[in-house]
């Protein structure tokens, strides 16, 4: 059985290890679903806006139909930007348990802190191509999921892409506190601070893109490439074990979750088999050293005069604009 994390109901609950479904094209995320669950997986990562729950959702029953207990996996999906105002978050909610087939889910994050106009249009934009933006307060979005919570439609909420004055923010209104801060985490950019202060406060760290989302649509030739990194295969070399391992096992010994995602079955199952060894102490620092404060899922936008520019920097809840 996978390690687990402990939410803050105080049960061991939340499998360490789960299968992210992001940039999972339809047609290749059932298959992935059915790799993961034979291979031991029992937590799925998803989100409205990936535009593949349905798909999700088809192969989740073929697997409980041959006997997989709905609690036996732990179901995550976010709420998009454009449904932040509390009319739209239970409606939501709502669509996302059709789509995945599922009564209640386990845990409902908000996908961002910034949102967009409310409506059905995921990206709404102004005539020259811009976003429209919308200004939500948290405690408004975050009222509607406690009710949510209150009506057994999820299990726990938690936050994603927030910062740590946003996340002490919540807690300093909130009636049920945030179970978990998902956000990019691997070695360029280890996310210590980030991590120390959730623990501090008791809310657990899920790492996505562990392995610096190399199928990333936006990657430019020159940028970094962790699996290709010397120094991180020299270490996975020393343990017999494949670079991807290596940066699982980085954020399972920190006690961090994590989410890799694979479509490809080999990578599922080698991803997951990360339970037979655990880096030294020495190794998890030295990894920690990598860090450079690099963003491999930074939405950004080139301005007319040819400047590369983050998106969403303008907006008041931008995460990003303090160290962690």
């Amino acid at each position: 059985m996978a390690m687990m994390a402990t939410l803050n109901s105080g049960a061991p609950s939340m499998p360490l290890v789960g299968l992210g479904t992001w940039k999972s094209k339809p047609g290749e995320v059932a298959g992935a679903i059915h790799v993961a669950i034979e291979a031991g997986y029992r937590h799925i990562d998803c989100a409205a806006v990936y535009g593949n729950e349905k798909e999700v959702g088809s192969a989740l029953a073929e697997e409980m139909a041959k006997g997989l207990k709905r609690e036996d996996i732990f179901v995550t999906s976010k709420l998009w930007n454009t449904k932040h105002r509390a009319a739209y978050v239970k409606p939501a909610l709502l669509q996302t348990l059709q789509d995945l087939r599922l009564g209640h889910l386990d845990l409902y994050l908000i996908h961002w802190p910034i949102a967009l106009q409310a409506g059905d249009v995921p990206f709404p934009k102004h005539p020259d191509g811009t976003l429209v933006y919308d200004t939500v307060p948290f405690q408004e979005t975050w009222a509607a999921l406690e009710q949510c919570v209150e009506e057994g439609l999820v299990r726990h909420i938690g936050l994603s892409n927030f910062n740590s004055q946003q996340v002490d923010e919540v807690l300093g209104f909130c009636r049920i506190k945030p179970a978990v801060l998902q956000c990019e985490c691997h070695p360029y950019l280890a996310q210590k601070e980030l991590i120390g202060h959730c623990k501090s406060r008791g809310v657990v760290f899920e790492a996505y893109s562990p392995l610096g989302s190399p199928d990333r649509p936006w990657a430019k030739p020159g940028e970094p490439a962790l699996l290709q990194d010397p120094k991180i295969e020299a270490i996975a070399k020393k343990y017999g074990k494949t670079t991807a391992q290596v940066l699982i096992r980085f954020q399972v010994d920190r006690g961090v979750v994590v989410i890799p995602k694979s479509v490809t079955p080999e990578r599922i199952r080698a991803n997951f088999d990360v339970f037979d060894f655990k880096l030294t102490e020495e190794d998890l620092a030295v990894l920690e050293t990598f860090n450079r404060n690099w963003r491999a899922c930074l939405p950004k936008i080139t301005t007319a005069s040819g400047e590369e520019k983050a998106r969403d920097a303008a907006h008041p809840h931008y995460p990003w604009n303090i160290p962690y």
